[in-house]
């Protein structure tokens, strides 16, 4: 639990409704363990590649394992700016997440977030020179939350056209941190 001492009660308001967020967004993506992670290149254009991410606490903080030397790293070491894509086609959940990611050798945080699995990418393990952590300060996360079933989807198609409305199916939802 995050305490909340020594903080003015607007201060703690802030710091509940930022909390509040972080746990929105780490309940959406908890099953999802694979995001593709973009980043900017030296030309401007964009490159993704699959990273695995672990959960998110009250911090907001995403991590990932890196190596120093590949280009992902590379590129956010000229520019920060990087967004991560999730999905779950089998429940209909897309996730985007656009956010600053700065480079650590943080060893407290490597330990934390280790385990053998990760020596088929790092064979000298938790002291593997080439080791580092991406960590990623979400701006802003947005979600579509469609329903899985075929007849959620058309009992919503008829509901909306029904009531001339157009026809939105599920949840979408923009959270700014």
């Amino acid at each position: 639990m995050t305490e909340l001492k020594g903080e003015t009660p607007q201060e703690q308001l802030e710091k509940i409704e930022f909390i509040k967020k972080a746990r929105e967004l780490s309940s959406r993506i908890s099953d999802i363990k694979i995001a593709m992670l973009s980043t900017v290149n030296p030309n401007g254009s964009l490159d993704s590649r699959p990273m695995y991410t672990f959960p998110i606490k009250d911090d907001s903080l995403i991590w990932m394992f890196a190596r120093k030397s590949a280009q992902k790293t590379i590129e956010i070491a000229q520019n920060p700016h990087v967004i991560l894509n999730y999905s779950d086609t089998e429940k209909g959940l897309y996730i985007t997440v656009n956010g600053l990611a700065t480079i650590s050798t943080d060893m407290v945080k490597v330990e934390e977030l280790w385990s053998d699995r990760y020596k088929t990418w790092f064979p000298y393990g938790k002291t593997d020179p080439d080791l580092c952590l991406l960590r990623i300060e979400p701006d802003k996360a947005e979600y579509w939350d469609s329903p899985d079933l075929l007849i959620a989807q058309i009992i919503s198609l008829v509901k909306n056209t029904l009531g001339g409305k157009t026809n939105e199916e599920g949840d979408h939802k923009e959270i700014k941190f």
